[in-house]
């Protein structure tokens, strides 16, 4: 070990270690970025270029985003270099001439970075970060931008209809296995508890993020063993602390039984009964008779926690049906996002040289220049609506005591004091969310949610459509 990673903490080392893949690499753009900036250094367009990343549209049964990914994101940008093989490797392509190889090997990022905070709650069109830097520059880091703000922002608003739909239950992410990648999985642990998960069963995410860990035991453990009881008891005497045991390998109802026979053993050795786990079958039905057996028993501070299979339609019908559920762990419906997989997001430019600019593409048109967030709030506290307008105007419209939402996060390539850490972001993302209105709190996506585009922002797109026009020849 070099006597720079002895100076490391061990939870940055670990992290290191963990992305020093394909993700941390200036590689992982597009072709078509590349052959862009050899244009770009060609003609010498390196003024500076404002990009907005935002989504173009809710998925079906959603009504609302919640924000999440920033750290990585300047994390990323901050760290951003092309080594010795992948510069070699590039010369060796024979694609680019060596003005473009003499920039990359120089790269560092030294842009703004504007932002919401992560946390926050946040609809269609509204830009979530701004990156205003020398156009190459800006243009090289657009898929990593949309990697890792699109991945986690589509956890984190999963998880959080999860938590609205259940927020007494304690919910845990247990998707590790079923991410489509080991940094999907542990970026989806940190987005999961941003918005209000109590945990994750991926152990990196306690080191790396400060997430607390969660288990229990697999069905395995139960299996391996001649005795389902002595499988208890050898599990419950080599993990004394908070003991759950998994009680439907074989039979739900018999396993609780064979729980509550051995529960005496394990006080007397001292060892703490902290729940059941029911993991299959109709989980409404078995909580209730799981309930009753324990209270009978007189083990009423055991809990029950539940998992297999459940997204937020399933804890709504958990809570209407009464179910004595107090736990459940998230797996695939969290971790792909089940219903809603992907975002219809994007990193467009805005501005360029000083210029607004705007994408007019049909059914994809672009609001021009660099914008602002307003919200205001109704009597109740409650969100009542927002203003997309332009960076610096005055809101109006209504908006005169709104809050702005969009704050500088990163300057000349460092960030600012102003960008929160994941607790700060955690306690944000529960702030927001009490203050939904109540529709979007029960998941009710109607009526929508009003954002309302100033008119200067609509002024400035029509003096860009004006301009556009006049440069094609459509005007004299």
């Amino acid at each position: 070990m070099s006597p720079d990673e002895e100076e490391l903490p061990p939870g940055q080392r670990l992290r290191d270690e963990l992305f020093a893949g394909p993700g941390h690499s200036l590689l992982l753009t597009d072709l078509y970025q590349l052959n862009m900036m050899q244009a770009y250094l060609d003609t010498g367009m390196t003024d500076t270029a404002v990009f907005e990343f935002f989504i173009r549209k809710l998925p079906d049964n959603r009504g609302f985003f919640l924000a999440a990914g920033l750290e990585q994101l300047l994390d990323f940008l901050e760290t951003a270099r092309f080594t010795d093989a992948e510069l070699a490797w590039l010369k060796r392509s024979g694609r680019f001439k060596s003005n473009l190889l003499d920039y990359l090997a120089d790269f560092r990022f030294t842009g703004d970075v504007h932002a919401m905070p992560e946390g926050s709650v946040f609809f269609p069109a509204e830009p979530i970060v701004r990156i205003a830097a020398p156009m190459p520059a800006a243009q090289l880091i657009e898929p990593r931008v949309i990697n890792l703000m699109q991945f986690q922002t589509m956890i984190a608003s999963k998880a959080a209809r999860m938590k609205l739909a259940a927020p007494e239950r304690t919910l845990v992410d247990f998707g590790l296995r079923r991410a489509h990648s080991a940094e999907a999985g542990l970026l989806a642990a940190r987005a999961a508890y941003l918005a209000g998960f109590a945990g994750t069963a991926s152990v990196p995410a306690d080191p790396v993020f400060g997430v607390p860990i969660i288990g229990t035991m697999a069905h395995s453990y139960i299996q391996a063993h001649d005795r389902e009881q002595q499988a208890f008891l050898d599990f419950a005497r080599a993990r004394p602390d908070a003991v759950v045991l998994l009680v439907d390998t074989y039979d739900t109802i018999g396993g609780v039984k064979k729980v509550i026979k051995l529960e005496p053993t394990l006080r007397e050795e001292g060892i703490t009964l902290r729940g059941v786990r029911l993991d299959s079958g109709d989980l409404i039905d078995l909580s209730k008779k799981t309930r009753r057996l324990l209270d009978d028993a007189g083990l009423d501070e055991v809990q029950i926690f539940a998992s297999g299979g459940i997204d937020e339609d399933e804890l709504q019908e958990f809570a209407r049906a009464g179910a004595p559920i107090d736990g459940v762990g998230i797996g695939t419906a969290l971790t792909t996002s089940e219903d809603a997989p992907a975002m219809d997001c994007a990193y467009k430019l805005q501005e360029y040289a000083g210029a607004p600019k705007r994408k007019r593409s049909e059914g994809k048109a672009t609001w021009p220049g660099r914008k602002q967030v307003f919200r205001r709030y109704d009597a109740d506290g409650r969100m009542a609506g927002d203003l997309l307008t332009v960076d610096g105007g005055e809101p109006g419209q209504g908006f005169e005591d709104a809050e702005a939402l969009i704050a500088p996060v990163m300057r000349a390539g460092r960030r600012t004091d102003s960008a929160p850490g994941l607790e700060q972001a955690r306690e944000r993302a529960a702030e927001q969310l009490a203050l939904l209105p109540e529709h979007l709190q029960r998941l009710e996506n109607e009526p929508a949610y009003t954002v309302t585009v100033s008119a200067a922002l609509e002024k400035l797109a029509k003096d860009v459509n004006t301009e556009i026009e006049r440069e094609r020849g459509d005007i004299d």
